[in-house]
């Protein structure tokens, strides 16, 4: 994308044209990418309008994502994908939809995405982590370039970090795999759909212990809770156990409202010490 070009809005880059057989096309741009691979999150993001966009193609009453769950088989490249999808169960309270994202005649991401109406009413209960709702005056904006690779989507997206718990950008190496940080579209206001690439916009928690570079996601699952309030996303990422080469990643979403907006855990592949 030359400097001149403007980012695409999320609503739209997750656009996806039908073939008309529940099968669709749509074209995975520049800056909702980290380094040359696309985004995980908008991939998720991705997959679940296509499933959306299945039922509405079936004449199925407006249906929101509840949960994504997805392999990443391999990582597509940036330029056009086809996502195949397949009715799993068509329920009144719950409906399944698998979608599998090809390119080039390779299956490269395969998901199944449940189906349904988010809750609008206040939860019963609820147990978020305290994370102010706004970045402070001193929280880091990400910018064009991390340990991953360019991080292109500062051109759509502001991120900012908690300086507290990225010390890996200090030079320290025994912090916690712990991150907090804060994201919002840079055009428009999130919704469901923006959450689920919310709940995978961190930086790896594991740089915080010395293990620098791409960290590819091998299996995430998102519940997305309700829909975000205007403004703020704040996120909290936790890792449980790193393993050799492997790591989990839990994050929670909450929105300028104090609502639980979505939960996110993965397994992904830590870089070598």
């Amino acid at each position: 994308m030359s400097a001149a070009e403007e980012a695409v809005p999320f609503g739209a880059a997750i656009s996806v044209r039908s073939l008309g057989d529940g099968t669709f096309t749509a074209d995975l741009r520049p800056e909702w990418s980290i380094g040359a691979h696309p985004h995980g999150g908008f991939l998720l993001a991705l997959l679940a309008r296509s499933a959306q966009a299945a039922l509405a193609e079936r004449g199925e009453p407006q249906a929101e994502p509840l949960v994504v769950s997805t392999e990443f088989l391999h990582p597509p490249a940036i330029g056009p994908v086809l996502l195949r999808t397949e009715l799993h169960k068509l329920g009144r309270r719950a409906t399944v939809v698998g979608v599998r994202l090809e390119q080039r005649g390779r299956s490269c991401v395969e998901a199944r995405v449940t189906t349904g109406r988010l809750p609008t009413r206040r939860p019963e209960w609820t147990d978020v982590p305290p994370v102010p709702a706004e970045p402070p005056p001193g929280a880091i904006q990400i910018g064009a370039n991390t340990a991953e690779g360019a991080f292109n989507l500062a051109k759509a997206c502001d991120v900012r970090l908690d300086p507290s718990t990225v010390g890996y950008l200090a030079g320290r190496t025994a912090d916690a795999p712990r991150i907090r940080l804060w994201v919002r579209p840079r055009t428009g206001q999130p919704d469901a759909y923006f959450a689920l690439l919310a709940g995978d916009v961190n930086p790896p928690v594991v740089f915080n212990v010395g293990r620098m570079g791409w960290a590819p996601t091998v299996q995430l699952t998102a519940l997305i809770r309700c829909r975000p309030a205007p403004g703020w996303l704040r996120v909290q990422v936790d890792c449980r156990a790193i393993h050799e080469s492997w790591f989990d990643s839990d994050a929670t979403v909450i929105d300028s409202a104090g609502r639980l907006i979505c939960q996110a855990r993965q397994l992904a592949l830590a870089p070598g010490p």
